[in-house]
């Protein structure tokens, strides 16, 4: 059980090094660039583009977690233990598919990890549409 612990623990960290990574990536990227004017187009475009990125960082983590579960032999196959990773990680939990019982413990703390990442990307992404829409006027010093 310990060791089921400890390899769940090391999937969320690499879930967390995912989403660090890929929203460290996003911030550099919108820093670069102006941010576009207040237009309905050019920030629905922007919009898209980071709602875009971050599913694929979620899919990536998603599928760090079936890999795990396929090369250990907890789920048949890989695109089994993908949709039984989607299921959890989202905690939507189907319950058609469901781990041997000393892998459960992955399971929870699989969809805990989803929940923070979800959380996170939430955050993420009200931090840039606040940014956009935020008035633009220089800070008076005091």
């Amino acid at each position: 059980m310990v060791t089921r612990l400890f390899v769940a623990c090391s999937l969320m960290a690499l879930c967390v090094t995912i989403h660090a990574g890929g929203v460290t990536y996003a911030l550099r990227r919108l820093r670069r660039s102006r941010m576009p004017a207040l237009r309905f187009w050019s920030s629905t475009g922007l919009f898209v583009l980071i709602a875009v990125w971050i599913v694929f960082l979620h899919l990536a983590e998603i599928s760090a977690w079936a890999v795990a579960y396929a090369w250990n032999g907890a789920m048949p196959d890989l695109q089994t233990a993908l949709y039984f990773s989607a299921v959890t990680y989202t905690t939507t939990g189907y319950g058609d598919v469901l781990l041997p019982e000393p892998w459960r413990l992955d399971g929870g703390v699989e969809a805990l990890t989803g929940i923070l990442m979800c959380g996170w990307s939430t955050g993420f992404f009200f931090t840039i549409v606040n940014r956009l829409y935020e008035p633009h006027t220089r800070p008076t010093t005091v």
